[in-house]
C-alpha cells in the first residue's frame, strides 16, 4: 500500500489540472472554429492530415508526466517489514564517590570507563546496548539501543555521585530490558546485564534482591570487580578506606549464571554474550518510492517529445 510521507505537496497537482483544463478548452474551441469554417477544400490544406487521436498524445503524456512529478513531491512511499533483533545488553557502571580510588591506575572510574568502551567496541552491531549508571539511585542514561556513539559519549560524560545502590542498578536494567519492544515476537528478548562496581551497597534495595530478581526474569549479571583492599578516598576532608567488596559481585554473578571478573580482558567479556541467542521481531518501516515516480515521470516527458517530433517535427 501506498502512503504519502508529505501529503501537502499533492497541492502541486492542481496547477496541472488547470493545465490540462485549459487544453480541453482550447481543443474545443478549435473544434467550434473548424465548424464555422465554410472554405472546406482550404481547411484540408492548412489541417494536419491524418493525425487524428494521434495529436493529443504529447500533451497527455506531458501533463500525466506533471502529474506523476507533483505526485513525488508528497514522497510516496510503501511499508515494508524490517527485521530486527531484540537481544539486548544493559551495562550498569557504578559511579560511587569510591570510584575515584586511584589504586587502579588513573582511578577505578575511569578503568571502568576505558573497560565499558572497549566492550561496546567489541559488542556485535546487531545487538541492543544500553546504558545505566549507579550510585544513591541507579538511572537510564540510554535505553536499548543500536546507536553505539550514544553510548560511547554518555559513558565518558559519567559523573561521580554519593552511594552504591548495585540492587537498583540490577532492577533498573531489568525494567529497561523489559521495555524492549516486542514487534512481533514472544516474550522479553534474550538478554545480559554487565555490572562494573567495587561493590559494597549502601543504599536501595538488596543485592539478594537483585539477583532474585534477575534469576526470575532469566538474565545473567555478569559482574566486574575494580579495585584493591587497599584503595582510599578523600570524602569531605577525611580519607577513607574502600576495599572491593568481592564476594557481593561474585555471588550476584554466580546466582545469576554470569560471570565475575576482577580483570576483565576483551576476551573475557566476550564470553557475556557468547551464548545469548536471537529473537528476531519485524518493525514497519515506510521505504520511500520517489525515485520512481521521478523515472516514470522522466519517461512520460520523453515519450511526448517523441510524439511531438515525430508527428509535428516539433518538440511538443
Amino acid at each position: 500500500m501506498i502512503r504519502l510521507l508529505q501529503p501537502w505537496w499533492l497541492l502541486a497537482v492542481l496547477p496541472v489540472l488547470a493545465l490540462a483544463a485549459l487544453y480541453v478548452w482550447r481543443q474545443l474551441r478549435r473544434r467550434d472554429y473548424a465548424l464555422r469554417f465554410t472554405n472546406v477544400d482550404l481547411l484540408r490544406t492548412v489541417a494536419p492530415k491524418g493525425l487524428g487521436w494521434r495529436r493529443h498524445l504529447p500533451a497527455t503524456a506531458f501533463l500525466l508526466a506533471l502529474l506523476v512529478l507533483a505526485g513525488a513531491l508528497a514522497r510516496p512511499a510503501v511499508d515494508t517489514r524490517e527485521p530486527l533483533e531484540r537481544a539486548t545488553i544493559m551495562l550498569a557502571i557504578d559511579v560511587s564517590l569510591s570510584m575515584q580510588a586511584d589504586d587502579v591506575p588513573p582511578n577505578r572510574l575511569e578503568a571502568a570507563q576505558e573497560a565499558a568502551m572497549q566492550f561496546v567496541a567489541e559488542l556485535p552491531e546487531t545487538y541492543n546496548l544500553g546504558l545505566v549508571s549507579f550510585a544513591k539511585s541507579a538511572n537510564v542514561l540510554v535505553p536499548p539501543t543500536k546507536d553505539r556513539p550514544a553510548v560511547t559519549s554518555a559513558i565518558e560524560g559519567l559523573v561521580l555521585a554519593e552511594a552504591t545502590a548495585t540492587g537498583e542498578a540490577v532492577f533498573t536494567c531489568l525494567e529497561a530490558i523489559r521495555s524492549v519492544p516486542a514487534d512481533g515476537a514472544a516474550g522479553i528478548p534474550p538478554a545480559r546485564i554487565v555490572l562494573l562496581s567495587d561493590g559494597f551497597r549502601t543504599a536501595g534495595r538488596s543485592v539478594e534482591e537483585a539477583a532474585a530478581a534477575a534469576q526470575a526474569a532469566n538474565v545473567p549479571v555478569s559482574t566486574i570487580a575494580f579495585g584493591t583492599d587497599s584503595g582510599h578516598v578523600d570524602i569531605g576532608g577525611q580519607l577513607q578506606r574502600v576495599p572491593v567488596d568481592r564476594l557481593a559481585l561474585a555471588e550476584l554473578a554466580e546466582t545469576t549464571e554470569g560471570f565475575f571478573y576482577e580483570a576483565a580482558t576483551v576476551n573475557e567479556l566476550k564470553q557475556v554474550y557468547q551464548d545469548m541467542g536471537s529473537s528476531i521481531g519485524f518493525r514497519t518501516e515506510p521505504r520511500e518510492i520517489t525515485q520512481w515516480y521521478a523515472g516514470i515521470a522522466l519517461l512520460l516527458a520523453l515519450c511526448a517529445g517523441a510524439f511531438s517530433l515525430l508527428w509535428s517535427s516539433r518538440m511538443i
